[in-house]
């Protein structure tokens, strides 16, 4: 119709803009955005304006992007430009993690370096290369997505400026003694009696026994009891192949999404891997079993049960180095022995660690009635113990890989010895003073957090590689005292930000320790820590050597948002470094987001083939399409997607596109400056569709304020496609393609329609970053617009419009009526009666109080029926809707149809100039 009413009227034809075809067009707009530097603008348009500072967590920079980094970034995209929309300057600096293990494994095994051939220098050199390289790409990757920030000036771990600060910050937790030595587990050779490194560690066959041994459930909380199994009779089952390290068992670490069941058995329930039971069944040579119910490993999390033959409990935990390789599925975890039993067990601070094994290989007293025995003496007589007890499951002999040494040649253990810690205890309490001086959201995150902090141990801060921060202590050289004070950590700090944290192993002691620096015993002459860092030190402190640091941003931040896990990880180690540097949280708040599930709720993975990756979505739907799904998800919980969601999600953009596109159709002659109506002239119909803008905004401000963006995502929907398309938009037509084009009808309802535009553009900016860009393009604007972006805009507010309760009284009930009206139509639609609503006549049956409301409108209804004619009677009619007292006649429309806007009419033919036209459309034609 809209092609008839411009050719009617001798109106231009004009190109509708919005093409779709997201894939192919975001980057041409994107690389617009590049060109006008979109987000320095929008810093300068914000400048003097309160700040908003959201910290983004580092990703660690090995690698592309995967959904749940887009999901992160574009959550945070969302809030900043809200922010920056909303009467903030909401300045966003990305960062990026790059010390740590997996960069220097990676980057050494990228470019097939030998670490023990080369100096730690040259291997540094060769980790920074490697992780400065990815970020290059994911900096383009993010920017793909529609998100924008300081991506040229972001934060990095390994700038000199930021292992600067990382000094100061663990010269002042020094300061207030709260770094101390303790234990970690290393290789250890009880032949050669020291510490190996990995490069000094060679594999050979080695044959013994792997031993299967039970653990009676003595806390299943509540879990096998709903099951209606008695939780005495259940046990896990563990497998392990260092019989030696029983005595050092504190946890069974079980994989978090693998399926387990409890096998029945003589008498017993045993826990184990649904697909491992099979094989551990055939080793203990029983045929005789039935499985009875099936559960994932993280629902078992926190369970109790009783070591076979020391006297405590150990706890029942999950980790990802958990596999089904061997075993049971249920791993026997002794800290003390193993770096990932040691790294898994730190997430569960209730845990101790325990090394019942002395220097040259023999059992301690921690060990009970094995003390004194070697490691080989003591795998014979635990497991004969194990069989005394009832405890012992099965017994296999094999032969397997095992680590030696290779000066030896001698088998080697796992046993913790002497690391750098931070004592959280000394500051727990001001820790969890703070964890409740933030808004945590959902708020189950503080209880969640603070348990972690009241139950932890203390923070193992060191690391035995060499890519990272080296921990800032110097030995004396005469009496070994660790020298750790203000000069020495000034002068490290200044240091490493002239030079970096490469001087370290660059230069001598002598060579940036002053000379007033002496030990006790009078000596001058320093030795270098060796050990580095955490990573989740480095990235921890990000919180002081960006915040604190960059004149853009500010300390504390307003918001963390990231991924669930950090609560043990990047939240907790960012509130332990600031609590004890600064007395508080570096937060004001902070937010989790779940995890991204196939459409099952099943972890994607490789072997599943059920991935999705972030780049195949763009590249098929749009980021648009990406974006929307993340604004359409509770993503506090985990997060499905999949084909048929997105395809779901592309219809919905689809109506949302579409009721922007029909609107911009229909202003393309219309002027804000000049062709306004002013609110309180409005049509009635027109201030109705504004009073439904209005709570589209209320609802949608809360949204944004609270972070539930499905809150605004459905708002967005529902008014779109039910206040718009199957309502307003589409009565308001008649006016639109039939009355005067600068009359009044059609001036009112383009005013409604351009404040709808401008305001369903506002709010769909931070949410769809390239398609609101392209409205706003596409769009008339006002002289009180910043046309060239919609994000240098502000949100809009609610409308100010004379309306009152008895106006929205009387359109909720036309509405209701209206419901009603279309379900008849639509009847006699199906029976072939009419074709177009326009070719019926509408009588509504009722009586009292309801006839007389209805015979007041009846000048409207007819509009709002989008049909020809309309009577009000008393009586009875053929179809009854949800309105009481109502029923509804639909009949074919009387008259003649007009040629112009295709009502039915007795008007159509007395008018000699114009026959075909009604008496409305004659009268228009002739002016």
């Amino acid at each position: 119709m809209a092609q008839d009413y411009n050719q009617t009227l001798n109106l231009p034809q004009t190109e509708f803009p919005m093409r779709g075809n997201l894939p192919k067009r975001e980057p041409d707009m994107l690389n617009a955005w590049e060109e006008a530097d979109l987000y320095q603008k929008l810093m300068e348009k914000n400048e003097g304006k309160p700040l908003f500072i959201l910290h983004d967590g580092p990703p660690y920079a090995n690698g592309n992007i995967h959904m749940g980094t887009a999901l992160n970034k574009v959550l945070k995209d969302f809030i900043i430009k809200y922010k920056n929309m909303n009467g903030f300057k909401a300045p966003y600096v990305p960062g990026w993690d790059t010390h740590g293990l997996p960069i220097e494994l990676k980057a050494l095994k990228k470019d097939g370096v030998d670490p023990a051939s080369i100096s730690k220098v040259e291997l540094r050199k060769i980790c920074k290369e490697f992780a400065t390289s990815f970020i290059g790409s994911m900096t383009n990757q993010f920017k793909r997505l529609g998100v924008i920030g300081d991506f040229e000036n972001p934060y990095m771990t390994l700038r000199p400026e930021f292992e600067a600060k990382q000094i100061e910050v663990f010269g002042a937790m020094a300061k207030r003694d709260f770094i101390y030595k303790g234990l970690k587990p290393v290789y250890w050779c009880p032949e050669c009696n020291t510490a190996l490194a990995e490069a000094e560690i060679e594999y050979a066959n080695d044959p013994c026994h792997s031993i299967y041994v039970k653990f009676r459930v003595t806390d299943d909380k509540g879990f096998f009891s709903n099951m209606g199994v008695d939780p005495k009779d259940v046990f896990f089952v563990i497998w392990t192949t260092t019989t030696w390290t029983l005595p050092g068992n504190v946890a069974i670490c079980l994989g978090p999404e693998y399926e387990y069941t409890l096998v029945k058995a003589n008498g017993e329930y045993y826990v184990m891997a649904k697909e491992l039971v099979a094989p551990t069944m055939e080793a203990a040579k029983i045929t005789d079993y039935e499985t009875e119910g099936s559960f994932l490993g993280k629902e078992l999390e926190y369970m109790k049960v009783a070591h076979p033959f020391m006297n405590r409990e150990s706890l029942v935990i999950y980790g990802d180095h958990v596999t089904l390789e061997s075993g049971t599925g249920c791993v026997h975890t002794a800290p003390g022995h193993g770096v990932e039993d040691f790294e898994v067990c730190k997430n569960y601070p209730e845990i101790p660690i325990i090394v019942p094994v002395d220097s040259v290989g023999k059992l301690t007293e921690e060990a009970g009635e094995f003390a004194g025995l070697t490691t080989d003496e003591a795998n014979k007589a635990i497991a004969i113990k194990l069989e005394e007890i009832g405890a012992l499951f099965a017994l296999q002999k094999i032969i397997h890989q095992y680590p030696h040494c290779w000066r030896c040649k001698q088998p080697v253990l796992f046993r913790a010895t002497e690391q750098w810690f931070c004592s959280v205890d000394g500051f727990k309490d001001e820790a969890i003073q703070a964890i409740h001086d933030v808004k945590w959201i959902p708020e189950w995150g503080e209880g969640r957090i603070e348990g972690m902090v009241r139950d932890r141990s203390d923070w193992c801060i060191s690391r035995q590689r060499s890519w990272g921060v080296p921990i800032p202590i110097v030995y004396c050289k005469d009496c070994g005292k660790m020298i750790v004070n203000d000069e020495t950590i000034k002068a490290i700090s200044d240091l490493f930000r002239k030079e970096g944290a490469d001087a370290w192993f660059e230069k001598e002691a002598s060579e940036f320790i002053p000379d007033s620096v002496k030990c006790e015993c009078g000596c001058g002459e320093f030795i270098k820590e060796t050990d580095i860092m955490d990573v989740w030190f480095d990235s921890g402190v990000s919180h002081a050597a960006v915040l604190a640091e960059r004149d853009d941003l500010q300390w504390p931040a307003d918001l963390y948002l990231e991924g669930a896990d950090q609560y043990r990880g990047w939240f907790q180690s960012s509130l332990l470094t600031s609590v004890a540097w600064k007395g508080t949280a570096p937060y004001k708040a902070v937010c989790t987001h779940g995890w991204v599930v196939d459409g099952e709720g099943r972890k994607m993975s490789k072997s599943l083939g059920n991935g999705i990756e972030a780049d195949e979505i763009i590249q098929q739907y749009g980021a648009d399409i990406l974006r929307l799904w993340v604004a359409s998800s509770d993503y506090h919980a985990d997060i499905r997607i999949s084909k048929e969601i997105l395809k779901q999600l592309s219809d919905t953009y689809r109506k949302i596109r579409n009721t922007a596109k029909y609107i911009i159709g229909n202003l393309f002659d219309f002027d804000p400056d000049t062709d306004m109506v002013a609110l309180d002239q409005l049509e009635e119909l027109d201030k109705l569709a504004m009073t439904r803008l209005n709570t589209l905004i209320e609802k949608v401000n809360a949204g944004y304020e609270a972070l539930d963006f499905h809150v605004v995502y459905h708002a967005i929907y529902n008014f779109c496609v039910v206040d718009m398309s199957n309502f307003y938009l589409d009565i308001i037509k008649d006016r639109l393609y039939c009355e005067a084009p600068a009359g009044a009808l059609r001036r009112s309802a383009q005013t409604a329609m351009y404040l709808i535009l401008n305001t369903l553009t506002k709010i769909l900016a931070p949410i769809l970053a390239y398609t609101s860009d392209e409205i706003w393009k596409a769009m008339p604007h006002s002289k009180e617009d910043d046309a060239e972006n919609v994000l240098f805009n502000q949100m809009s507010k609610p409308f100010a419009l004379s309306v009152d309760q008895a106006f929205m009284d009387k359109w909720n009930r036309i509405y209701a009526v209206c419901g009603d009206v279309q379900k008849a139509l639509e009847e006699k639609r199906s029976e072939k009666l009419i074709g177009k609503s326009l070719d019926a006549k509408v009588t509504l049956y009722c009586d009292g109080e309801l006839f007389t409301f209805l015979s007041g409108v009846k000048g409207e209804l007819k509009t709002i029926f989008i049909c020809s004619q309309v009577e009000v009677l008393n009586g009875t009619g053929e179809f009854s809707g949800e309105t009481e007292g109502l029923s509804i006649t639909v009949t074919k429309a009387e008259g003649e149809k007009c040629e112009r806007c295709w009502v039915y009419d007795d008007s159509v033919g007395k008018d000699a100039e114009h026959p075909t036209l009604c008496a409305r459309c004659a009268g228009v034609m002739k002016n």
